[in-house]
């Protein structure tokens, strides 16, 4: 990661190994770009923000220890008001000619995968405001109400085996969140199923997989948990790293998002 990341990759491994804040420039940096009142767009040169590109920012902000900076706040409080009345999320209409097929306007496994996106970090966020202080002690932190309506609405599309008409990560992202909502048996379901597809899954993903459920508390020692580090582990190469650095430009990442998964608990978010 020091070889190969950038600047704000390595300012995410400090933070991520020591919790020293970085400067504030570089998480200007990060935030920049985000549009007035929203999110962030996908494209640069777009005025639209994404709840896809919003998220993954918001990833960014939590390894470096920001989402109470103002930035964060704003955007988690346009997610808020986005959501809709059955409680999913789906992009802006004026993105379906650039938006990947994992967040295409108006399509029902998109709508699924940025739900249970939103939710987990709704979820992170609500857990960091409840660590600055008694901000708000329900479950969910203090965006309670969002993440029941969405987690209601992804588990009210279970199949009967556990399954979800959406991708994969859809899965794991809902299974941490209702982990943190005492909703075991729905998140045991589906962590099931995820088991049996954990050898389909590739190491970023098996890394983001343990990741999301760790960070919302999930018990090491669950046996998902317990296959996808050994996953983790058997793939490691002697470099250090998950994937060649050269040919993958996704590595730094992965490799990040395997040593927050290690951590023993996720990292705290100063308010």
């Amino acid at each position: 990661m020091v070889a190969h990341g950038d600047d704000v990759d390595r300012a995410r491994l400090a933070y991520l190994r020591t919790g020293v804040p970085p400067e504030p420039d570089l998480l200007e940096l990060v935030e920049r770009g985000q549009v007035p009142g929203a999110g962030w767009p996908a494209q640069p040169d777009s005025t639209v923000a994404s709840i896809d590109a919003t998220c993954f920012r918001l990833a960014e902000l939590a390894d470096l220890g920001a989402l109470g900076r103002p930035a964060a706040r704003q955007a988690l409080d346009w997610l808020a008001e986005i959501q809709r009345e059955d409680g999913t999320w789906d992009e802006d209409e004026a993105l379906a000619e650039h938006a990947p097929p994992w967040a295409a306007p108006g399509d029902p496994e998109a709508q699924l995968y940025l739900t249970a996106n939103a939710a987990f970090w709704f979820s992170v966020a609500g857990r960091a405001a409840r660590s600055g202080g008694p901000m708000d002690t329900r479950v969910g932190g203090a965006y309670a109400g969002v993440v029941t309506a969405a987690t209601n609405a992804i588990v009210a599309r279970l199949w009967p085996d556990g399954s979800w008409p959406s991708y994969l990560v859809t899965g794991w992202l809902t299974a941490a969140v209702l982990y943190a909502q005492g909703r075991y048996e729905p998140s045991i379901r589906m962590q099931l199923v995820l088991e049996r597809r954990l050898p389909d899954l590739a190491t970023g993903e098996v890394a983001w997989l343990a990741c999301s459920l760790r960070w919302l508390g999930v018990r090491p020692e669950e046996r998902l948990l317990v296959d996808a580090f050994q996953r983790l582990a058997d793939t490691q190469r002697s470099d250090g790293g998950w994937q060649n650095p050269d040919e993958d430009p996704l590595a730094v990442h992965t490799a990040l998002t395997v040593l927050r998964a290690c951590l023993p608990t996720p990292p705290e978010q100063p308010s």
